[in-house]
Parts: structure tokens; C-alpha cells; sequence
């Protein structure tokens, strides 16, 4: 049930928009948290609400992207560049526990949505944000250019191809992690000293602190990653994607010269497994390209079938390279769906604790643009609907449906 979640009793208050903090947002909401999600009249609402495919229906503000993040929230529209807009942001300061912001540097200060001010109006908020290059950088973050930047899409591809972006947006991703890692800090030190917290993390550093062994061949090898398909530079046959008899592609990750030994046994090949070329993972590192043609071959023997179950068998790790009709058709993906009205999404907190997901079954689909500003204004903040009224005639808010 709901009032299990270990967020029940917390209200997060969501300034940021796109992707990196509304997803942190959205972990709160699936963990029983209030999320408030405050959205820009002067861009109608979250920009990812206009990001559409060309199948998407062109009138709908619940777009497939805005669906991925915005789970279990409340929507209320307001023109903080006004007075009025602003002062009702600082009451719902007021009723919070986290605030979620996503401004370029220096935008939260003009905007007097910063964290100095927002402790001023709550002693103890904790307030989370993300940048693109930390606080004194005021470039504005976009994952492609971070992506860049950080060393991702100079790897990333095939050898004699340009750098290649990822398929998502991963430098957001990442960074969402560890804002969230970094506010449950937060969290735990309020709970010792009642004070709070500014929790900050930033797209490039995030990203850079993911880059794990392809840093540290740099660093301790002087060695610059290269393009390498999907191989691995510093194990073979590992990552490298091969086509079976039946033209279906599956990746092996050999991590051992045992299993390299076994596989040899199953390709009914041992002989490969004690050629000095190929005995050690360094030799098979070594002379990776005569390696694959000579295992390309071998397995085009086998439909992908055959050659997982025997792989399986041994232990030996491979899989399907599955597109996403595939993917969502396995149990463990399954299990993440979250499918409410016929629409569906995917949970974004999917660890488990003592073998179970700490699920939220009450919680709402993503909200239309402005859904609940009546909502929150009557009932959390107390306004008389006259108020509310004029409020929205002035455009200082907006609202999905009129006042009732």
C-alpha cells in the first residue's frame, strides 16, 4: 500500500523540467512521495510535452517522452516572472521537503527561485539541482553536447565511422542518479541535525565519473579509447556482435580463458583455445581482428537458437540482440511496467528490498499540463476560488479544465 512507501510523509516541490530532474522527481512519486510539479506558462508546460513522434497524436500534451518521467505527479501551471506566480511558489516552499530545480546558472537567482532565498522562506529545505557543468560554468546542459564532450561519442561507433551519439539520453540519466544519491544524503543528514542541504550534480562531471576503465586506460595507461564497434578494449571476445545461420545477430562476453576454452570446446574448435595467438585474454586482445573473422565463421554454423542454449548451458555469457518489441517481452521487463488507463510506462526505481519492489499501486499517470492547479491552489494552499479566478485571468496561472 501506499502509506507503506518510505516517502509518504514528503513533499517534493519540481522546478526542473526535461528529463535529469523530473526523473528524480518521479523516483519520489513511485516511493509514495507528493510531487508538485511546477510548470512555465511562458513555454506552456514542460518542453518535452511538444516532443513528439510523427505517430503520436499532434493534440495530446502526454507525449511518449513526457510519459517516461512524469509519473505520480501533480501539475500546476504558473508565470513566475510574476509577483503574484511567485508568491505562490514560496507558499508551496513552504509545505515542502525537497525542491528539484534544472536552471542554467545564474537563471534561479533572476528568477529569485534560488536556494539562498528558498531557505530563507524554509530553514531546512533541501534543495537538488542539476547543471550542465557545475556552478561556475553558464553554459546550459545538453546531453548530445555533453555526450561530446565528455568522451562518450568520440568511443562511440564503428571504427571507420564518425563519433556516434547514444540512443538515449544517458549524461541525464546519469546525472539524475546521483542528484538523487546525493538528496537521500540529504535526507539522512536532516534527519541527525534538522538542517538542510544544496545538492548539486552536474551533466559532464556525472558523466565523466561513469566512463569507469575507458578513463583509467588514460589515465593509467596513456592509451585513448578508440572506436571499437561494440567490442571491449581491454577483453576479447567480449561486447562483439555476431550473425548466426539464420541471419539473427547475439553478443558473447567472454570474460576468462576458461570460458574462452570452453567456447572453443562447444565450436568444436579446442585446438583455437591453445594457440599462443588466442590462449590469454592480452594474446586475444592482442590479434582481436583475426580472432573475429575465425569465430564469424565458426558461428555461422549454428542458428542464434542452438548457439544460446549451448552457451547457456556452459555458462557462458550471450544473449539476443533484441529490439524494444523484444525487450518488453521478457518476464524481468515486464515486471517494470507500469500500465494504468491503457497507458504505460516504466519504473524508474526497480531495486528490491528483501526480494521485493517497493511498489506505489496508487500511483496517478503523468498530469496533463496545469491538471491540478485548482487542486493544489483550494486545497493545499487554502485559496478562495475567487482568488483562483482572477489568478488565471490574469495568466499569472493556468489551469487544464475552469474553476468549478
Amino acid at each position: 500500500m501506499k502509506n507503506d512507501l518510505p516517502f509518504k510523509d514528503i513533499t517534493v516541490l519540481e522546478l526542473a523540467s526535461v528529463l535529469a530532474g523530473p526523473s528524480v522527481g518521479m523516483f519520489f512519486s513511485e516511493l509514495g512521495a507528493n510531487v508538485i510539479k511546477v510548470e512555465n506558462i511562458i513555454s506552456n508546460g514542460d518542453v518535452t510535452r511538444h516532443w513528439k513522434l510523427g505517430a503520436e497524436d499532434p493534440q495530446t500534451d502526454i507525449t511518449a517522452y513526457y510519459t517516461s518521467i512524469n509519473w505520480g505527479k501533480k501539475s500546476i501551471a504558473i508565470d513566475i516572472s510574476k509577483k503574484e506566480g511567485l508568491e505562490i511558489v514560496y507558499e508551496l516552499v513552504k509545505i515542502s521537503d525537497i525542491i528539484l530545480a534544472s536552471y542554467k546558472p545564474g537563471d534561479a537567482e533572476k528568477l529569485k527561485v534560488d536556494y539562498n532565498t528558498l531557505k530563507s522562506v524554509k530553514k531546512d529545505i533541501i534543495y537538488g539541482c542539476i547543471t550542465g557543468y557545475g556552478q561556475n560554468n553558464h553554459r546550459a546542459g545538453y546531453d548530445a553536447i555533453i555526450q561530446a564532450e565528455a568522451g562518450f561519442m568520440f568511443m562511440n561507433g564503428e571504427p571507420d565511422n564518425p563519433p556516434t551519439k547514444m540512443p538515449v539520453a544517458l549524461m541525464d540519466v546519469l546525472a539524475a542518479h546521483q542528484l538523487k544519491e546525493g538528496i537521500l544524503i540529504a535526507l539522512l543528514k536532516k534527519n541527525i541535525t534538522g538542517e538542510g542541504s544544496f545538492v548539486e550534480a552536474s551533466l559532464f562531471q556525472s558523466g565523466v565519473a561513469s566512463l569507469v576503465n575507458q578513463a583509467t586506460n588514460y589515465l593509467v595507461a596513456n592509451h585513448i579509447p578508440q572506436r571499437l564497434g561494440s567490442d571491449h578494449p581491454n577483453i576479447a571476445p567480449y561486447g562483439t556482435v555476431f550473425v548466426s545461420k539464420d541471419n539473427k545477430e547475439f553478443v558473447i562476453a567472454v570474460g576468462s580463458d576458461k570460458q574462452f576454452y570452453e567456447l572453443c570446446e562447444i565450436l568444436e574448435m579446442p585446438e583455437l583455445a591453445k594457440d599462443p595467438k588466442f590462449a590469454k585474454n592480452i594474446d586475444r586482445v592482442k590479434n582481436k581482428t583475426e580472432l573475429k573473422a575465425i569465430l564469424k565463421k565458426l558461428f555461422s554454423n549454428f542458428t542464434r537458437k542452438e548457439i544460446l542454449k549451448k552457451l547457456d548451458e556452459k555458462k557462458i555469457p550471450a544473449g539476443a540482440v533484441n529490439n524494444m518489441k523484444e525487450v518488453f517481452e521478457t518476464k524481468e521487463a515486464q515486471e517494470l511496467i507500469i500500465n494504468k488507463n491503457n497507458l504505460k510506462g516504466v519504473r524508474s526505481a526497480v531495486f528490491k528490498i528483501d526480494n521485493l519492489f517497493l511498489k506505489n499501486p496508487d500511483i496517478q499517470m503523468p498530469p496533463h499540463y496545469g491538471e491540478h492547479t485548482i487542486e493544489i491552489c483550494r486545497n493545499i494552499l487554502k485559496m478562495p476560488d475567487e482568488n483562483i479566478k482572477n489568478l488565471i485571468n490574469n495568466k499569472v496561472l493556468h489551469c487544464y479544465e475552469s474553476v468549478k
